[in-house]
């Protein structure tokens, strides 16, 4: 059989509030029979028990007064109320100057002793110390006046001593139990707020792997895609050039392989690494970049005296996103306007941002990948736009995910489709983020 320890005792006499109270009334009951039956000042000093006598008064009114202890928890100002009028009732109506009367009244203060505890533990602050004050004032002040010891007699100023501990102990186990709620409360909501942290920043390095497994795989698929397309469409006529654009297209799933491992291995990685969090490059390999686009017979120019040298470096958040944007601008340049589209990518830096602008013609050949026409896609209001470079449509997330890159550095983005045909992607990234900065609609 396990023994039973005191927590077990205490969790099941919280469980059972009401039958707690009936054994404190018992208690109560029992005390006050116990010091109406002492003789508290025996011939050797000494408290003699059962030498006096209870009377059937005293006994009627201890139970009387003990007896409605036991709904001190729904009803304690009225409980309070009744045990303190008995007291009072039961020392007034003692036998005039019998000292052995009077302190067999006397003990029946513990009841209303035990009544303003609970009152001064469950009300607040204002009303305990009210009720505290009438409440000894007045049995103390009974015990003195009709007593038949004198006013500074022990027993009078023991009446005295057991209220006011009563109430200044209920006000103390209340303030205690305020305080052990209040900090209960803080902890839960700091818990909470962790929580809430903690699925913030697991938001947002999602959307971060989103837009960096985005920017890896739609740029070197769409060349994939475009190469695959002019391979099947040249493939019996032009042997010698299906040659060609499968060799890019082994260049680009290699390099989108590539960029693939490096993020996943960034990924798996379980604890702090020396190597860059980023898997991309940034500008200096922009040319590169260009490049590869030229291969897959897009036309495209770069003015970008930001790069020249000697010019002082770019902070790797703000090269990143520069890298991406252009990377992200050609793509959709070659997904939706088609080979022979002219590009024209502008890279200007002043003291405080960095200016990124990609613009098409929007004359491109329009060849999808299986060598048909592209279809003109909306715009992101809904109204019908040549193709050209902007990625439009349901669910893509090129142009969602520059926003978002250029928000995250507190920068604007602006994309559209120009007057005379074609498309404009610009994003200004300021070079030192102060406060954030909204974004402008197209």
């Amino acid at each position: 059989m396990p023994a039973v320890t005191l927590r077990d005792i205490r969790e099941r006499l919280r469980a059972h509030p009401y039958a707690v109270d009936a054994l404190i009334a018992a208690g109560a009951l029992v005390c006050i029979l116990l010091g109406a039956a002492t003789e508290p000042h025996g011939p050797d000093g000494q408290p003699r028990f059962a030498e006096r006598d209870v009377t059937a008064q005293t006994a009627l009114l201890a139970t009387l007064s003990c007896g409605v202890l036991a709904l001190r928890r729904r009803a304690p100002m009225p409980v309070l109320l009744l045990t303190s009028l008995v007291s009072v009732v039961a020392l007034i109506a003692g036998s005039p100057g019998s000292a052995s009367s009077s302190d067999r009244q006397a003990s029946l203060v513990v009841a209303p002793v035990i009544a303003l505890y609970t009152v001064s533990n469950t009300t607040d602050r204002r009303t305990s110390w009210q009720v505290g004050a009438v409440t000894v004032g007045a049995l103390t002040a009974v015990a003195m006046i009709f007593g038949a010891r004198p006013w500074y007699a022990q027993e009078n100023l023991g009446v005295l001593a057991w209220t006011a501990l009563a109430a200044a102990v209920g006000e103390a186990v209340r303030n205690r139990r305020a305080f052990v709620d209040a900090i209960r409360e803080r902890a839960e909501r700091a818990e909470r707020t962790r929580e809430e942290e903690a699925r913030r920043r697991v938001a947002e390095e999602r959307m971060r792997i989103a837009r960096e497994l985005h920017d890896v795989v739609a740029h070197h698929i769409a060349l994939v895609n475009v190469q695959a397309g002019v391979a099947s469409h040249v493939m019996d006529k032009r042997p010698d050039q299906a040659k060609q654009a499968l060799a890019h297209v082994r260049d680009a799933s290699r390099h989108a392989l590539a960029e693939l491992q490096t993020t996943v291995g960034l990924l798996r990685q379980s604890g702090e690494s020396t190597a860059p969090t980023e898997p991309a490059p940034g500008l200096e390999v922009l040319q590169e970049l260009v490049d590869g686009f030229r291969h897959a017979g897009l036309s495209v120019s770069v003015a970008a005296p930001a790069l020249a040298p000697g010019a002082a470096p770019l902070s790797s958040a703000v090269d990143l996103t520069a890298y991406r944007v252009v990377q992200e601008a050609l793509t959709n340049v070659q997904k939706h306007a088609g080979t022979g589209a002219f590009a024209q990518v502008r890279i200007r830096r002043d003291v405080e941002a960095l200016d990124i602008t990609v613009v098409d013609d929007g004359a491109g050949g329009g060849e999808s990948a299986e060598g048909g026409a592209v279809e003109p896609v909306p715009d992101e209001s809904g109204t019908a736009v040549p193709a050209a470079g902007g990625e439009t449509g349901s669910g893509g997330h090129g142009l969602v995910g520059m926003r978002e890159r250029a928000a995250a550095l507190h920068g604007a983005c602006e994309t559209g489709p120009l007057p005379g045909g074609g498309f404009r992607v610009h994003v200004r990234l300021p070079l030192e983020t102060t406060a954030p900065r909204k974004e402008t609609p197209a």
